[in-house]
């Protein structure tokens, strides 16, 4: 679950009026034609988190998913990070796996992929890190369009 709760946390895909953000949630967003589910920023942890739980209504969505690394804000300017796993799973079937971190020299910060997802699928989206670092959040996000028949 999102650390903090949305308008439509868990369950169908929820319509958005064309409001205001309301907060992250574990629900696609969507607002005319785009779509977009921001999961809020997780304590860094080797415990796999929910970062998002939906079923899709009458539309496919075409975007893509991200993931950041686990990183501390930190004011002095000095950084401290971890590597971030992101799990993505469609009707219960694991189809992508994405790491972002200091794990390695050529480590990229923030990892995307695009996705297609059908109509009245189940997305389960878990995140998790390398370690147990409190103060460092990770968080990650899905952003794109939806097409209705």
């Amino acid at each position: 679950m999102a650390p903090i709760g949305g308008p439509t946390g868990g369950g169908q895909a929820g319509f958005g009026s064309g409001g205001s953000f309301t907060g992250p949630a574990e629900a696609l967003e969507v607002i005319g034609d785009h779509a977009y589910a921001y999961s809020g920023m997780f304590p860094g942890s080797n415990t796999s988190q929910q970062a998002f739980n939906f079923t899709t209504g009458n539309y496919y969505f075409v975007g893509d998913v991200q993931v950041n690394m686990a990183y501390e804000y930190d004011a002095s300017g000095t950084p401290s990070a971890l590597a971030t796993q992101l799990r993505i799973s469609l009707n219960d079937n694991n189809i992508a796996q994405l790491i972002a971190g200091l794990i390695g020299s050529d480590s990229q910060v923030s990892v995307s992929q695009p996705i297609i997802i059908p109509p009245y699928t189940e997305v389960v989206v878990d995140i998790v890190g390398d370690a147990n670092e409190a103060a460092r959040l990770m968080g990650a996000s899905m952003t794109g369009r939806i097409y209705r028949d």
